[in-house]
């Protein structure tokens, strides 16, 4: 039975913005307050989908987020018309107000954590959505990531569908992000990583002392009992605390794992010899290439400003792994300098495509960040949501669809137009039909 690893991307939605709200991401703060531009950071992500498709690969999409998110401000006391709302909320509470209109929802990595069903207890896919407890504006999304997942892998036969884990610190869960997963192939069991930033229980336990870690130890574990995996198929991995500190704050910022191969910088985690010795004793006597990359060949300052390990390790239908890397990889001396002798390293690694996608790295999110990783069997893809796969009909009439529906400049005053709530709401239903999602949005369930 042929077995697939499908990429769903995450649509980029009508209010991308610039808000510099993630604490901790680099090239977020860095870029605050700029002007973006929603129809070119849509479209450059639906290009990628096409173009892996292209290469042979199977690939979804993941509708966007309903922004503004009028409901929680309403929720926060603002009252009145949508307009009134949102006037009220940027004169009174502007980060409130730049947080409710987030469009970090295109960033599915973030989406949930997923267990394909070689590795779990009932043979079944398992999906998770991340609670992302550690910031206010990515708090919003689980509830509507979780019945845009149940829309998309709708048959219980096949997939199982968790609530998020409580609201709460202690359980701060960053979905795929914090979560790889090793295997021979993808239908065969494998050996899941679950990288955690601290001990929520125990503040003894070293910690990064700058920046945020946003995943725990305890929510990591949690996921794992939901999902239904023994212990002999998990790892857990504390990221070096320092490397946090220095902006990495996600672990697929410093790592990245396909198949039999781990990507990653020497600093990226704690205890990595003792880890990795781990990794080798559960993954058995199959073959397994560690991939580590020093700072001598690429600091963790270069690695962060270019995203060199938020890329994606991909499996070619020849059998190959290729890298899809933002254009930032190429841009860099020493990044361009290592992926150009990565071929002739004797991995499995053996091309590198770069991709355009600086609306999105300039928000704080490359490639990676921008895909959800699902494992399938034949049986369990035929079993997916068929409208949420890439074709080229698909392709055409999503791209059309945001040609009609977003902006080609956002602003910070333009989010207090309410036109852009009319527009963004028209743009999202329009999208339910064609993805064949149902009413997945608060506007159209109340």
């Amino acid at each position: 039975m042929k077995q697939y690893e499908v990429n769903f991307d995450g649509l980029v939605g009508p209010t991308h913005n610039y808000a510099g709200l993630s604490f901790g991401n680099v090239a977020s703060l860095s870029n605050a307050n700029a002007v973006s531009s929603p129809k070119q950071a849509a479209k450059q992500g639906l290009a990628k989908m096409k173009a892996l498709s292209d290469m042979g690969m199977q690939q979804g999409v993941l509708a966007p987020q309903e922004r503004p998110d009028l409901a929680t401000l309403r929720r926060l006391g603002f009252t009145g018309s949508d307009g009134a709302v949102l006037e009220a909320a940027a004169k009174q509470a502007r980060q409130v107000m730049l947080a409710c209109c987030s469009a970090s929802s295109m960033w599915t990595a973030n989406a949930a954590t997923v267990s394909p069903s070689a590795d779990t207890a009932d043979g079944r896919v398992h999906f998770t959505p991340a609670n992302l407890t550690n910031k206010f504006h990515r708090s919003l999304e689980p509830a509507v990531t979780g019945r845009i997942l149940k829309a998309t892998f709708d048959n219980d036969k096949y997939f199982a569908h968790h609530k998020h884990l409580p609201d709460n610190e202690h359980f701060g869960d960053e979905g795929a992000a914090n979560h790889t997963r090793l295997c021979t192939d993808y239908g065969h069991a494998g050996l899941e990583l679950f990288v955690y930033g601290r001990h929520a229980f125990d503040s003894s336990k070293p910690a990064p002392r700058k920046y945020p870690a946003r995943q725990t130890l305890e929510a990591s574990q949690a996921i794992a009992r939901l999902h239904g995996l023994s212990d002999e198929q998990v790892v857990y991995i504390q990221q070096n605390p320092d490397v946090i500190d220095q902006g990495v704050f996600h672990n697929d910022v410093i790592a990245v794992g396909n198949q039999n191969v781990l990507f990653y910088h020497e600093q990226a985690f704690a205890e990595t010899e003792a880890k990795l010795a781990e990794i080798r004793n559960k993954f058995g006597d199959h073959p397994l290439h560690f991939i580590e990359v020093k700072t001598s060949e690429v600091s963790v300052l270069d690695a962060v400003k270019t995203y060199l390990f938020n890329t994606q390790i991909i499996t070619l239908p020849s059998g190959d792994m290729t890298i899809i890397a933002p254009t930032e990889c190429q841009e860099n001396k020493a990044v361009s300098s290592y992926l150009d002798a990565l071929a002739d390293k004797g991995t499995p690694i053996k091309s590198v495509n770069y991709f355009d996608v600086k609306q999105s790295m300039r928000n704080g999110g490359g490639p990676a960040c921008l895909r959800l990783r699902v494992a399938l069997t034949e049986q369990e893809l035929d079993a997916v949501n068929p409208n949420t796969l890439i074709s080229d009909a698909q392709f055409d009439r999503l791209n059309k669809w945001i040609d009609n529906n977003y902006r080609d400049e956002l602003t910070e005053n333009d989010l207090r137009d309410p036109l852009l709530v009319t527009e963004s709401r028209t743009a999202l239903d329009e999208l339910t039909q064609i993805l064949k999602l149902g009413s997945v949005y608060p506007f159209q369930r109340d």
